[in-house]
């Protein structure tokens, strides 16, 4: 049995594989990229560049990068992006593939307990390849959109990527939104698994597999759940679609949950 979770390596390789499959058919690296201030060509080197500092991370060369707030991310990636002036559509999708597949060489040398000091905290290897996951199918689909391409998010491979958005979900809380609130909510995917999130006070913790005695329980198709949680959709056409359903005790809790968290 190998240190990632079933599944895990082949979407991580399969997804990379995809998005350098729809870079290499860019027209034009300059586009625009919906609801971001990117172009195709500076959203790719970063996902080519985040690729290779998760590729340093599991072979063990540890790589600053920001404090792991969402401003200090934001710096660090301009940063990384203005001292790294690659945009042709074909070398990128070559990085972004070829730092995936030494990610995966690498990860699979690590202790499956091993700790991983990484941008939004530490985490176990098999939480590692969940944050990589993650961050290429945002970025994937930031890509496929702004080229006019089918995007690669699927449900299995958002289930694979809730690992490492239960363990980010207390960092990325948004102070002035869970300040004073007490709630407790049941997450829900369609057809796959489910998690908790505890709200006391300000203080957020996460639990995985269901929680007991929710206050709220929210139902959601998985593409879109991930896609709201990365900030990519607007949950309120989500929500009236009825993609994402709420009830409970207190179910007019249910329509604040994705404002509590800043997309990570």
């Amino acid at each position: 049995m190998g240190v990632l979770p079933e599944g895990l390596g082949a979407a991580i390789r399969d997804t990379a594989q995809d998005i350098a499959d729809v870079l290499r058919g860019a027209p034009d690296t300059g586009l625009p990229v919906p609801r971001s201030t990117w172009t195709v060509g500076e959203a790719a080197a970063h996902l080519g560049q985040a690729n290779e500092l998760m590729a340093d991370l599991a072979a063990g060369r540890p790589r600053p990068y920001g404090d792991g707030s969402p401003q200090s991310l934001a710096a660090a990636n301009e940063e990384a992006l203005a001292a790294f002036p690659e945009r042709a559509a074909g070398p990128l999708a070559d990085l972004i593939l070829d730092q995936a597949l030494a990610f995966l060489d690498a990860v699979e040398e690590r202790a499956p307990e091993e700790v991983v000091e990484t941008p939004m905290g530490p985490y176990d290897p098999a939480t590692l390849g969940s944050y990589l996951l993650t961050h290429m199918l945002g970025h994937g689909y930031d890509l496929a959109r702004a080229l006019g391409r089918p995007h690669m998010l699927d449900r299995t491979r958002v289930g694979l990527s809730l690992p490492f958005m239960v363990a980010a979900m207390p960092r990325v809380a948004v102070p002035a939104a869970v300040d004073g609130l007490s709630a407790r909510y049941r997450v829900r995917l369609w057809g796959g698994a489910g998690f908790g999130v505890i709200i006391e006070d300000g203080a957020v913790t996460t639990t995985n597999g269901p929680l007991d005695r929710p206050d709220c329980t929210v139902l959601t198709e998985p593409v879109a759940f991930l896609l709201m949680a990365l900030g990519r959709i607007d949950p309120r056409p989500v929500m009236a679609t009825g993609r994402a359903l709420a009830w409970g005790r207190r179910p007019w809790l249910g329509p604040r949950f994705p404002g509590l968290f800043v997309a990570p």
